[in-house]
């Protein structure tokens, strides 16, 4: 007999009241059942209690993924298209190629991979598979994986010693090889591939033999090393590499002598050069500049053309800014920064028409020269901000996404690195409305890292209150309150140094939102009289944001309240400060254009326009008012008179 319908409404009621409950529990369950499955402990699991989970497919993925290299690649496909809107799929792809590569079950392997994979290990299992298949691009992508300084993984053997035996790595490949090995500083692989060659590279070995022991020795180098001449090329590519780090003044002089008589591969002649040119520039070689400017001339490379403007700029030779910016390709030349350096070029030499309408141009991007050309006009900042409006049933529906499901349920069971990859995949795979939707997701949970990195994968660059949110804004308000330090400010270089992510872990050993050196955390924390918070307690906002608002207030103390000079120390440190200082142009642009590290160089500049942009943001997304840097900052020179006298 079926129940009444309010019998009906009574059981729904009491489902829905149980259901936090029994999501807790399968949560459990589920999370039990992942680790069960990481170790392969099988007999752990409670099938019945995640049977419909989120999750689930997680645990299949770990049964599978213990059956390879025996699963057959029917099984591994089927898997692959269930979870098409996940990452798994993609994961047990890889590892898949992996471990039939391994194996040696290529046609297993050919079966299952779409494309050429990503890292270099499962690129060589990829290949090797290929030769029985598609032997010209196994010949082609070999060779490639071939052609580096620095040893390969095992997996690559077989398919170099094949391609070596086919004569696909003939003799000349194995000689460029040696020599970027040499090049590299890698003198054991350089040993081992010489041993491979024949009599007829004996004079190249001999060459090279000599030139590790002195570069200048180029210039005395026979002009045809290796059988047909075909070692000279990659031999005089290394070594000149290695002369001109070493001393490039000596170097390009051994160049203008040697370079009509040598007969080169254009990519190594091109190489060469480069090196030349980017060197004499970045050591300020100054008897070197007309060779590099005839080289010019004839070359386009932007890295090089930038640097020749910052030359020039450092001598205030303003005719020459314009005309290298000239000859910039358009793209290039259209950036606001070389805009800017066009306007203040044209303004120095009285031309203040055509000077207004660059610094136009370069005012309309939102970014450091595009809010210092608007200064120059006097006119507001351009902060180009998008403004989103959905739906309220697409808003609610986000909840019910199987990505975003799957993400909170993983945030649920403490996987917070499994439910990212859940999420940016999400994020790239979807249309731009739809990352749209993920960031609104994430702004409404306060997930403010994740909100960051949202529209970093989505490209939502205009979309200014997600990428600069109010994220740990009380703490950064009352921490510039008692340091006297101006809170945007603060709030700028945490934005630049972690992206908003507490637990962010440099490279170098920095931590958290202000990426702390641990030396400094523990130098700060004694001036405070605090204990030592050491490597995890400094991970901890509110300790984080003290102590590093406390580190660029002594850094502003140190600059007589200077933000362009401070943020600088900040990243690189005070001692290089001083002593660009020391040396610097006088001008507050000229002096950012002078830092001579790029990271430094990019540093300050984010972090001044993020400080304009979150000023912005809490006028309401009004720039009136607003200012990138004091009357002060602009006007003072900077020198070593900055410096202040303690």
């Amino acid at each position: 007999m079926l129940p009444s319908f309010g019998h009906c409404k009574t059981l729904i009621a009491a489902t829905l009241c149980c259901l936090p409950l029994l999501a807790q529990g399968n949560d459990r369950a589920m999370q039990d059942a992942l680790q069960a499955a990481r170790s392969q402990q099988w007999q752990k699991i409670d099938q019945r209690a995640i049977e419909g989970h989120v999750l689930a497919g997680y645990v299949d993925y770990h049964r599978l993924k213990a059956r390879l290299p025996g699963a057959e690649p029917e099984a591994v496909l089927a898997f692959i298209e269930r979870h098409d809107d996940a990452p798994l799929g993609e994961w047990l792809r890889g590892q898949a190629i992996q471990q039939y590569g391994e194996a040696g079950r290529y046609e297993s392997l050919r079966a299952v991979a779409d494309g050429v994979p990503a890292g270099t290990e499962r690129q060589c299992h990829y290949y090797t598979a290929q030769l029985g298949a598609d032997q010209k691009a196994a010949a082609e992508g070999g060779r490639e994986l071939w052609r580096v300084g620095r040893s390969q993984p095992d997996a690559c053997d077989t398919l170099f010693n094949t391609l070596r035996a086919q004569g696909e790595i003939d003799q000349e490949a194995i000689w460029e090889r040696m020599t970027l090995a040499w090049q590299a500083g890698e003198t054991g692989l350089a040993d081992y591939l010489g041993r491979m060659l024949g009599r007829d590279w004996q004079n190249g070995r001999t060459a090279m033999t000599v030139l590790k022991k002195d570069f200048s020795a180029v210039t005395h180098t026979p002009a045809c090393l290796g059988p047909e001449c075909r070692g000279t090329s990659a031999l005089y590519a290394a070594a000149m590499h290695g002369f001109t780090r070493a001393d490039t003044e000596a170097a390009l002089e051994a160049w203008r002598k040697l370079s009509p008589h040598l007969s080169l591969q254009e990519r190594h002649r091109r190489a060469i050069e480069h090196d030349l040119a980017f060197y004499s520039m970045v050591r300020d070689i100054d008897q070197n500049l007309g060779w590099v400017d005839e080289l010019l001339t004839r070359r386009d490379d932007g890295d090089l053309l930038e640097l020749r403007v910052r030359t020039a700029l450092g001598d205030r030779d303003w005719s020459e800014v314009i005309g290298w910016i000239e000859r910039m390709d358009e793209a290039q030349r259209g950036e606001s920064r070389w805009q800017y350096w066009l306007a203040r070029a044209l303004e120095q030499q009285g031309n203040d028409a055509e000077a207004r309408e660059a610094y136009a141009r370069a005012a309309g991007e939102r970014n450091f020269f595009g809010f210092a050309a608007a200064d120059r006009l006097d006119r507001p900042y351009a902060l180009n901000q998008a403004r989103s409006r959905f739906d309220e049933e697409a808003r609610r529906g986000v909840a019910e996404w199987p990505a975003v499901r799957r993400t909170e349920a993983l945030l649920r069971i403490g996987e917070p690195g499994l439910a990212a990859s859940e999420w940016y995949a999400a994020v790239a795979r979807g249309s731009e409305e739809q990352a749209r939707l993920l960031a609104d997701y994430a702004q409404r949970r306060g997930w403010q890292a994740r909100l960051v990195q949202t529209t970093i994968a989505g490209k939502l660059w205009d979309d200014l209150a997600w990428r600069f949110p109010e994220a740990y804004r009380d703490h950064f308000l009352h921490w510039g309150r008692q340091t006297r330090v101006d809170p945007y400010l603060l709030m700028g270089i945490a934005r630049r140094e972690s992206a908003y992510n507490p637990d962010a872990l440099s490279p170098a050993g920095a931590r958290g939102l202000m990426q702390l050196m641990p030396g400094t955390a523990t130098q700060v924390s004694r001036q405070l009289g605090m204990n030592d918070p050491g490597p995890y307690g400094v991970l901890d906002p509110a300790v984080n944001i003290r102590l590093g608002s406390t580190y660029i207030r002594d850094m502003l103390d140190r600059y007589q309240g200077n933000r362009l000079a401070a943020t600088a120390a900040y990243n690189a440190g005070p001692h290089r400060v001083d002593r660009w200082l020391r040396e610097a142009p006088q001008a507050f642009d000229l002096f950012v254009e002078s830092i001579p590290f790029r990271e430094t160089r990019d540093y300050v500049q984010a972090v001044l326009a993020y400080r304009v942009i979150f000023e912005s943001l809490a006028n309401g997304g009004d720039s009136a008012g607003v200012s990138l840097l004091t009357p002060a900052e602009t006007s003072v020179r900077y020198d070593r008179s900055l410096l202040a006298s303690n």
